[in-house]
């Protein structure tokens, strides 16, 4: 959690066998109890099978075409060796490869069939005869050079595959194709503004969403009226299972007015939930000022990290803290294990995602209330009785003194997800979210000006949608860039991501 998640944090899993050791000897959240003698260990069960994959050959998916090559023998070998007659085919082997046909490029030429009447062309008055041309689909970029599929390609090899424009432009120069990387800009410009309705339309539904989680991170901005770059932002917005959608925002700056705009009367008519880390730039919204209800739901993957980052100052105070917030997650796997035997270990089919969501909300709220509330109430007399105002050994200016007191100054918000099972633990939605933008700021480096950062923003959130549906962004992209021209503004829900996804399963 060092970084973003709980894999950068694990190192080699002390923590965690720390956690298991103290459950089984009692005293993680408790002292041990006395005993008055050693119960003898039941023997060892057998070591379970290892369930690894290893590197072994795997089966070659049945959908993709098949091309078959035949090898024969040679002529002088088909006559049998033994009688001299020619030998049958009796059967055949058959192994399969796996290969790879380079992307190419074509041309698509546009006929437009054009009539007119030859008996009234001899007679034809002074207008002259009456001609009729076949009309032309609408594209998505008007009198554009480039097609539905080059535009997906474009869009999904800068934000979903983290290529610079540069780079592309190369890999299209090996095509024997010159497309300059200032009109790849243009394109992916050009192509937001077709998609913006689509865009305005997943913003309308996560803030439908009674939870919503958000984070912000950096980006390098060029500004022609500065020296050097200047520092936006892009903030995300992720929607709860009614509302599935990832919404990205660019904001030229940090300031508080980017959430409270976004968030501007949500929550106005029941109560809702933020799930965000400790930013000042929320205060108001939970404070009613942006014409809402929210109530702050704070992370622990946050408060964790807090003592995984002190633990070189007091090892021993982070050791137990660490194990303290293990157990929470604890019950939140147990939850989780619990949905997956109804599916007997398996991912939830896509028509029983709902109920698995609802059952796994149920599950988690009566495990919360059973298990979660006690520890967390153990662990708050724990910190507090390691500060050094209540005696204990940790200064308050300390890397661990700052650590308990980052926790404490959040411990409300830090247990508002035990009062409702569709709050998560932590707030690991939305900086997954953000790691595309991470990555990809690792090799585009910066966006060119602001119009560039709200372009970003709106391919971004049509990326990471089909990301969290699973769903292959250029098959979606150059579907709806083909038909949203000409699609009707009220059907254009059935364009979402998950939608056109059940509707391309049903054909």
């Amino acid at each position: 959690w060092s970084r973003t998640g709980p894999t950068a944090a694990r190192g080699n899993g002390w923590w965690r066998i720390w956690g298991r050791w103290t459950r089984r000897a009692g005293w993680a959240c408790r002292r041990r109890p006395a005993v008055s003698a050693p119960t003898p260990e039941p023997p060892a069960p057998p070591p379970a099978p290892s369930t690894s994959r290893g590197h072994g050959r795997r089966r070659i998916l049945q959908d993709l075409p098949r091309r078959r090559v035949v090898h024969d023998l040679a002529e002088d070998e088909k006559p049998c060796p033994c009688c001299g007659k020619m030998r049958e085919v009796i059967g055949e082997e058959t192994s399969e490869q796996l290969d790879y046909e380079p992307a190419r490029l074509s041309v698509i030429q546009h006929v437009r069939l054009k009539y007119a009447c030859r008996a009234c062309e001899e007679a034809a008055a002074e207008d002259g005869p009456q001609i009729a041309t076949a009309e032309k689909p609408l594209a998505p970029i008007e009198k554009g050079l480039a097609a539905p599929g080059l535009l997906a390609y474009v869009i999904v090899s800068k934000y979903s595959d983290h290529l610079p424009l540069y780079r592309l432009e190369r890999i299209l120069a090996r095509h024997k194709i010159d497309i300059a990387r200032s009109t790849m800009c243009d394109w992916a410009r050009d192509s937001a503004a077709a998609l913006k309705p689509l865009y305005d339309l997943m913003i309308r539904e996560v803030l439908a969403s009674k939870v919503i989680h958000t984070d912000d991170t950096p980006v390098d901005v060029l500004d022609r009226q500065l020296p050097q770059t200047r520092v936006g932002r892009f903030w995300v917005y992720v929607g709860d299972r009614d509302h599935p959608h990832d919404v990205f925002i660019y904001t030229a700056n940090r300031s508080r007015d980017g959430p409270m705009t976004f968030l501007a009367g949500w929550g106005k008519d029941t109560r809702r939930f933020l799930q965000a880390d400790a930013f000042g730039g929320y205060d108001g919204i939970y404070a009613g000022q942006a014409g809402g209800r929210v109530t702050e739901v704070a992370c622990w993957s946050h408060a964790r990290r807090k003592f995984y980052e002190a633990r070189t100052s007091d090892s021993a105070t982070a050791t137990q803290a660490l194990a303290y917030i293990r157990l929470l997650y604890d019950v939140e796997d147990e939850a989780k294990a619990l949905v997956e035997k109804r599916f007997d270990g398996a991912a939830a089919p896509a028509a029983d995602q709902g109920e698995a969501q609802r059952r796994l909300a149920a599950i988690r709220l009566e495990l919360r209330r059973a298990k979660a509330v006690p520890i967390l109430a153990q662990f708050k007399t724990w910190l507090e009785s390691r500060q050094a105002t209540a005696g204990g050994p940790v200064l308050p200016k300390s890397p661990m003194g700052q650590a308990i007191a980052y926790v404490l100054n959040q411990w409300d918000a830090l247990n508002v997800y035990v009062t409702d099972g569709d709050l998560a633990i932590d707030n690991n939605l939305a900086e997954n979210a953000l790691r595309r933008i991470a990555i990809g700021r690792k090799n585009w480096l910066f966006c060119g000006s602001d119009n560039g950062g709200h372009t970003a923003a709106v391919l971004f959130s049509l990326i990471a949608s089909c990301a969290r549906h699973e769903v292959d962004p250029f098959a979606y992209l150059k579907d709806v860039l083909t038909r949203i021209a000409a699609h009707p503004m009220h059907r254009l829900a059935e364009l979402l991501p998950e939608r056109w996804s059940l509707a391309k399963a049903d054909t």
